[in-house]
């Protein structure tokens, strides 16, 4: 088991290495020496105290032109030692006054060992006293304590080598600033004999010039072996814009305004890896300086945000609950009561308990938007036209409570595989997911309160998540786009119930920024249906245009709303919400099935369906044709059964 342990047994251990001193030469001294005078001096230590009575004995008996021995006898000049000769006397008293000590770090590494082993690093330089008078410091042994006859040889000639370092170093740093200056004197010199073809015209200072045409061609060779200098092409793009913002004072004679956008187009589709076409589409919709923080923003990828499922459970309580699982996040903001954004995490956000069992959604903060806008009420009968993969299918859920009834519908079956993952998992009991295609919606079911239709498109709002768009895009995707759009929002609307109490409304969204997809579709279903614009409810967000280049929209196109990642930080988003006033479709498009206008810029391509009108005229032509042919045969026919008659009666 062991002893126990009694304190108040503890033996005493002997004194440590600092408390075992030996106290006898200071004592011994003390006898024989005055009182040191407290005049305002420092308190000396021990070693220090000890040593000072020393000095002075040294220098009682070097005033009497003797040598003390160790221990304090004297010697006379003979070197011999008087007999009966007495250690100390008094009388030479006023010898032994201590003379004024000043305590000032030594300029070499003067190392003194104490008696308890201490290292001390100090050395003692005595000022003249009050008689004027200055005396030499001497060791213990009685000989002068200068650092010279101390230092060894070797250390003598390193303190004579560092006295003379110190008297040429003045010299020296004043030869070194000369040398300095002239050498950037000669560095200034070579910058200005360098060719101007080695010299680069980029600098901000500089005005700007534009490459001639053989320097560009050279470039081009060079990017086809090697890779562009970034450096170069980013500064270019910088200067070029200088100008092109004080075009008239700035710009060099005998250029446009055309040729410095050209080279414009061209160092940013260099720079940032775009298409010639869509880079186009980008300038004429952005003035430049917001074009390139757009450009900028679509190379940093949007913040995560998520959307709490308040039919599971708080925003307050999921966010502790994710925090407690060291997630960093914040509310989104104030236009939201159920989005967190997430900083970073320390477990994959997508796997969390609070994940699989429902608590939240991954979803972008751009597409809680529409469904704020289209702002559903309980036990009313919506459709999400384009559903996949749920997000918004299930935050109308949400704020419906699960009241009423939703019809989840998308082209793509395998694409409603995920939206039946995520309503079973997210608690969703009103919804019904259907197959179909949205254009022929009217046909197999009508009279909702409102549609959603977030209709497909080119993508060029999200970039950052795709940025293979920034090449593969072209006009005839923009244009196959908008017809498809087109025909979508015409059966959206056509699905809608004028009469509903409640509604009656449509929500248009898309993740495009293009005007051909966007405020073009809003303009062209004002034309053919009996609908209006009217008021998103969205606080935020930047008008959709009313004029275009040579176009002219509806002025109601004011109340269309804009989400660009540069100004809003998420993904670019165009929503438009329209409200529906009658039923009847008017009387110029009754016949006419959906299809682009005949003022609509360059055809659309041989993979869209041609509109059905002309497919009508064609079938009639036909007909007509096929009955000329049949008249003959059919004037037989009746001219027999006319003879036959009369016989028959």
């Amino acid at each position: 088991m062991g002893r126990k342990l009694d304190p108040t047994r503890k033996e005493k251990r002997g004194p440590g290495r600092k408390a075992r001193k030996q106290r006898g030469a200071e004592v011994e001294l003390a006898r024989f020496l005055p009182p040191e005078p407290q005049t305002g001096r420092k308190k000396l230590s021990s070693h220090g105290r000890k040593r000072a009575a020393k000095r002075r004995l040294g220098a009682g008996s070097a005033a009497a032109g003797k040598r003390p021995l160790r221990g304090g006898v004297e010697r006379e000049p003979g070197g011999q030692v008087p007999r009966g000769q007495p250690g100390f006397s008094d009388g030479n008293s006023k010898w032994l006054t201590p003379a004024r000590a000043k305590k000032i770090p030594s300029k070499g590494n003067n190392v003194e060992l104490s008696s308890d082993g201490e290292v001390e690093e100090e050395r003692w330089e005595m000022e003249e006293d009050e008689d004027g008078s200055s005396e030499e410091m001497v060791d213990d042994y009685g000989a002068s304590s200068s650092e010279e006859e101390e230092l060894l040889p070797i250390e003598k000639a390193a303190l004579k080598q560092k006295r003379d370092r110190e008297d040429v170093s003045e010299d020296d740093s004043e030869e070194e600033e000369e040398v300095a200056d002239e050498a950037n004197r000669r560095k200034k010199g070579q910058k200005e004999e360098e060719s101007p073809d080695l010299q680069l015209n980029l600098d901000i200072d500089e005005q700007f010039k534009l490459p001639t045409n053989e320097q560009i061609e050279k470039e081009d060779i060079l990017f086809i072996s090697e890779p562009p200098d970034l450096h170069i092409i980013h500064q270019r793009i910088k200067g070029n814009m200088e100008v092109l913002q004080d075009f008239g004072a700035k710009r060099e004679e005998g250029h446009t305004r055309q040729e410095y956008l050209a080279l414009l187009r061209r160092d940013m589709a260099a720079y940032y890896s775009y298409s010639d076409f869509l880079l186009r589409k980008f300038m004429d919709i952005f003035p430049l300086p917001e074009l390139i923080n757009f450009l900028e923003a679509n190379e940093v990828p949007r913040p995560v945000t998520i959307r709490t499922n308040t039919l599971k459970t708080r925003r307050r309580d999921l966010a502790q609950a994710l925090i407690n699982r060291g997630v960093n996040l914040d509310p989104l903001g104030k236009w939201s009561k159920t989005g967190l954004v997430i900083y970073d995490s320390s477990v994959p956000i997508g796997a969390t308990p609070e994940y699989l069992a429902g608590h939240y959604m991954l979803q972008g903060a751009s597409s809680l938007l529409p469904v704020m806008a289209l702002a559903p009420q309980e036990n009313e009968r919506i459709l999400d036209m384009c559903c996949a993969p749920g997000g918004k299918t299930s935050y109308i859920a949400q704020l419906m409570k699960n009241t009423g009834i939703i019809l989840a519908n998308d082209i793509n079956a395998e694409r409603l595989h995920s939206v039946v993952g995520n309503l079973h998992r997210l608690g969703v009991t009103n919804a019904v997911v259907s197959n179909c295609d949205g254009r022929q919606f009217p046909k197999v079911l009508g009279g909702f309160d409102r549609v959603l239709l977030d209709a497909p498109c080119s993508g060029t709002g999200v970039i950052s998540k795709d940025p293979a768009v920034k090449t593969n895009k072209d006009e005839k995707d923009i244009l196959r786009c908008a017809h498809l759009q087109k025909e979508l929002i015409l059966s959206a609307i056509d699905s809608v119930n004028a009469a509903s109490e409640t509604g009656g409304y449509i929500v248009y969204c898309t993740c495009s920024v293009t005007v051909e997809e966007n405020e073009w579709v809003v303009d062209y279903a004002l034309k053919k249906r009996n609908v209006r614009l009217v008021a998103t409810g969205l606080d935020f967000g930047k008008e959709g245009f009313t004029r275009f280049k040579d176009r002219r929209f509806h002025p109601s196109l004011k109340s269309t709303r804009r989400f660009y990642p540069h100004t809003h930080n998420m993904d670019g988003f165009f929503i438009a919400k329209f409200k529906k006033f009658s039923n009847a479709i008017p009387q110029a498009q009754k016949d006419e099935e959906p299809a682009v206008e005949a003022a609509s810029p360059p055809a659309v391509p041989d993979t869209v369906a041609e509109p059905q009108p002309k497919k009508k005229k064609l079938e009639g032509s036909k007909a007509d044709g096929e009955q000329k042919r049949a008249q003959p045969a059919l004037k037989k026919r009746h001219s027999l059964q006319a003879h036959k008659r009369p016989l028959k009666a």
